[in-house]
């Protein structure tokens, strides 16, 4: 059984990888497994509206929105997260995303980017939160113990000529990010881009495990740095207060016991 479900999901993840619709017999190469193997994953998975099938191949159906729209609700990214990353837009001119930090990973929740690539992040999973300035911001609000767990998984690949790859001057950055709350990254994860992220403030007793920031080009960081950063706690604070609202409603809704 544990061997099926790894098959389907290595299917599932082979096509949404993928740039276009996927032959059976492309997948089947591509990941090793039997033609009638593949062929019966990918009728289960088509059926239950996970892929559909096109004239080219296998491509993501459209049970695959409608799990990431449940996602986003299970981390209480409703429409007025959404408002405010694209408030955040029109005032910073700039790409703005909603990083978080949970069960070890770090994720790009939600992002407003006129071109997805600009910064090089996309919705899902990062696995270089050391060279990202969203990373650096959620790395410095764990323990050590715990930041490097998640720095031993991920690895400190350079990324770039500028990425910090010694856990020693990352350890000294994330000091200094703590200290000003606010942290940035010059084209340490992609060529030509810069980066800045605060956190979003927590619960009182409670880490910053979420964080905005804002991507541009270079050429516009040094001038803009201040009034970026600005835009952002602005937004934080705001961020803040919903997620305050959220808990509040389900503390409400929550039967007491007794």
């Amino acid at each position: 059984m544990s061997q099926s479900v790894d098959r389907a999901l290595d299917v599932l993840d082979a096509v949404s990888e993928a740039g276009a619709p996927v032959p059976a017999k492309v997948l089947a190469r591509q990941l090793g497994y039997s033609l009638s193997t593949v062929y019966e994953i990918l009728g289960t998975l088509t059926a239950r509206g996970h892929l559909v099938r096109t004239p080219g191949g296998y491509a993501l159906g459209y049970r695959v929105p409608a799990l990431h729209q449940a996602f986003q609700r299970q981390m209480q990214l409703d429409d007025a997260v959404h408002a405010l990353l694209l408030r955040a837009r029109r005032e910073a001119g700039a790409d703005t995303y909603f990083s978080t930090y949970r069960d070890g990973a770090i994720a790009v929740l939600a992002g407003n980017a006129a071109v997805p690539s600009t910064g090089g992040f996309t919705v899902g999973r990062d696995l270089d939160g050391h060279a990202t300035a969203h990373g650096k911001v959620l790395l410095s609000a764990l323990p050590r113990a715990a930041r490097m767990r998640y720095l031993t998984g991920t690895g400190m690949r350079a990324i770039t000529p500028r990425t910090i790859t010694s856990p020693a001057r990352l350890d000294a950055e994330l000091l200094r990010v703590r200290r000003e709350g606010v942290a940035v990254e010059v084209e340490e994860c992609a060529p030509g881009v810069a980066c800045v992220a605060v956190p979003v403030p927590a619960a009182a007793g409670g880490r910053a495990m979420t964080a905005v920031s804002a991507a541009v080009p270079l050429e516009d960081f040094h001038r803009r740095r201040a009034q970026l950063t600005g835009t952002l706690r602005h937004v934080a604070a705001e961020a803040a207060k919903l997620a305050a609202r959220h808990r509040g409603a389900g503390a409400a809704s929550t039967p007491s016991g007794g």
